[in-house]
């Protein structure tokens, strides 16, 4: 397996697979609670059998192209994670997103990992858009939508129901030829 170092602190971006369910379903009783907040992954992955069914998903969704999972790695331990939720090389658009457990937020890597991710979805896959929805109150994630230099398309309002309370999302985007441009050194 390959793993992508995320920087100086030794963190790293590793495909996720079917075969690390125990692992996964671990991290998610880590931070469940914290997790579940905003997105239904904590509830998609309740036991091992989930968890394998989860990831195995994502599994033939890179099959198909369709979509890929990476987990973010600090000193050995699974602690969040970034994808691909959809993605479509005809249309060539793609959704990113993203979770952390609580003992990872605040350290950028997440916002590490997504560049990594974007990068190859536009230079190897040749994706024109990429997508990042979020609920409007999850700063966090609006927060890395911001420091990827995503611009915001505008707000859904109530358009999802989460734990039996509806949520605004956003959604935020950037397209290929502006990445490009914030990626070159000044």
């Amino acid at each position: 397996m390959y793993a992508i170092s995320l920087g100086e602190d030794g963190a790293e971006l590793r495909p996720l697979e079917p075969w690390q369910a125990e692992e996964f379903l671990t991290h998610m009783d880590r931070g469940r609670e914290f997790i579940g907040r905003y997105i239904p992954l904590a509830d998609a992955a309740s036991d091992l059998e989930s968890a394998r069914a989860f990831l195995q998903g994502y599994a033939d969704k890179a099959a198909a192209d369709a979509g890929r999972i990476y987990g973010i790695w600090t000193d050995g331990k699974l602690v969040g994670g970034v994808l691909f939720r959809t993605m479509d090389v005809n249309q060539r658009t793609a959704e990113a997103g993203c979770w952390l457990e609580p003992s990872a937020v605040g350290k950028g890597l997440v916002t590490r990992a997504c560049r990594v991710i974007i990068d190859w979805a536009v230079e190897e896959r040749g994706i024109h858009r990429v997508e990042w929805i979020a609920a409007a109150a999850n700063e966090g994630s609006i927060a890395v939508a911001r420091r990827l230099g995503m611009t915001k398309d505008g707000v859904l309002r109530e358009s999802y129901l989460r734990r039996g309370e509806w949520q605004d999302r956003e959604i935020w985007s950037v397209l290929a030829p502006e990445w490009r441009a914030a990626r070159k050194p000044s």
